[in-house]
């Protein structure tokens, strides 16, 4: 196995910890680091193809998705802060009133 098939399928491997995290887990919190790790595996999937492929623009894409990773943590932690206050909890089950 070379490198690019390593890194590969560790992105692979962290995509699905994610993904796993994010459908079993209940605490908002817990889903928001599995969405962090999806984000942060797919940015390792492009800057490894962008390396095997020898062209910048994946690796520059990966700035953005950081910066856009970035801005979800910080709304989503404004969220989690707002469901404490009104629900005393950050569990997924406390915030039922909110359904539409």
């Amino acid at each position: 196995m070379n490198n690019e098939m390593l890194i590969q399928l560790l992105a692979a491997f962290l995509f699905v910890m994610g993904m796993l995290i994010v459908s079993l887990r209940r605490d908002t919190i817990m889903i928001l680091m599995g969405i962090e790790l999806m984000l942060n595996a797919a940015n390792l999937s492009m800057v490894a193809f962008s390396k095997a492929s020898h062209m910048i623009e994946g690796q520059v894409q990966v700035f953005f998705i950081i910066t856009i990773a970035a801005a979800e943590s910080a709304i989503g932690l404004s969220i989690l802060v707002n469901l404490y206050r009104n629900f005393g909890s950050v569990k997924t089950q406390s915030a039922t009133t909110l359904k539409g």
